[in-house]
């Protein structure tokens, strides 16, 4: 690196020789560049803020934003070619979400924030119901989430205790709580230390025991109250946390 000598010298002298050697390093910048020129078009900012909240294919996302198909195809083969969503195919159907990076999560909060600051009345329409991203310098948890966050993923799981005899999609709690999905099952994990699959069904057989003992209600009726409405396969599944049927359970326990 060639030493510039400035014609007017009005930093120290050490410290503008370190920025000048960080302004040179071209390729850094072009990067960042690269990034931002994602949020040059309003419609591919919608596609991905869109993504950062749910999962969808290409035909739903065009209804959503109210574009062809093909110009959302565009859009997202931009996105995800600069790392910034993911895709997964089941059957013809291509699904696609924001990923998990820590580029593209800042990118999101960014948006977010600059959307409050700046429209605040529009934030808040686009977040009733739901709770804000985070800002920049939120507290980040050791699992890897922020504050708000845990306070989500928390409501999550009151949510779904408060609503045992009723199925509910990760899809669907996405678009409830404004988390990608891939995030929520992450942060579930970390704060409840089980999935979050795994951790429900453990609430739906505690409280299915909890109404073999105390209710008169019979098995197919208990099954339909913790949400399953095969009762072989309640049975199954309360064999497997038991060791028992329910109906053993139920005269065991009432000996």
């Amino acid at each position: 690196m060639s030493e510039v000598h400035l014609p007017h010298q009005h930093s120290d002298e050490g410290t503008m020789r370190e920025l000048q050697e960080s302004v040179e390093t071209i390729g850094s910048f072009q990067t960042v560049a690269d990034v931002f020129k994602q949020l040059s078009d309003s419609s591919r900012v919608r596609i991905f803020w869109l993504l950062c909240h749910c999962e969808e294919c290409v035909i739903d996302l065009s209804a959503m934003v109210g574009m062809s198909s093909p110009a959302v195809s565009h859009h997202l083969r931009q996105l995800r070619e600069s790392g910034l969503l993911v895709s997964r195919r089941v059957g013809k159907e291509v699904y696609y979400r924001a990923s998990d990076s820590e580029q593209a999560q800042l990118l999101h909060r960014m948006i977010e924030r600059t959307m409050e600051i700046s429209c605040p009345e529009e934030e808040s329409k686009a977040a009733t119901g739901a709770p804000h991203l985070p800002p920049l310098d939120a507290e980040v948890y050791e699992g890897g989430g922020t504050s708000e966050q845990i306070e989500t993923i928390r409501a999550v799981h009151d949510y779904l205790t408060q609503h045992l005899d009723s199925r509910t999609t990760i899809d669907e709690l996405s678009r409830r709580f404004l988390m990608n999905p891939s995030t929520m099952k992450a942060l579930f994990k970390s704060v409840y230390g089980s999935s979050l699959a795994s951790h429900i069904r453990e609430h739906r057989m505690q409280h299915a025991a909890k109404l073999l003992l105390e209710g008169d209600e019979n098995v197919a009726q208990v099954a339909r109250a913790v949400g399953y409405e095969s009762q072989s396969k309640f049975s199954t599944e309360f064999h497997k946390a038991f060791g028992v049927l329910p109906t053993e359970y139920r005269k065991a326990q009432k000996r």
